[in-house]
């Protein structure tokens, strides 16, 4: 029993490892048109 917990938080920090390296060399490309919006003054005004 103790041997599969062992092994599940082996698992587990390998895969958390592995999600954090992945998300560090991700390369997200930024916007490529500019975003506008008006809003009304009742929304501002909240």
């Amino acid at each position: 029993m103790n041997r599969t917990w062992m092994i599940a938080l082996v698992a587990a920090l390998i895969a958390l490892l592995v999600g954090a390296v992945w998300l560090y060399n991700w390369d997200i490309p930024a916007p490529q048109d500019q975003v506008s919006q008006e809003l009304s003054d009742d929304v501002i005004n909240k």
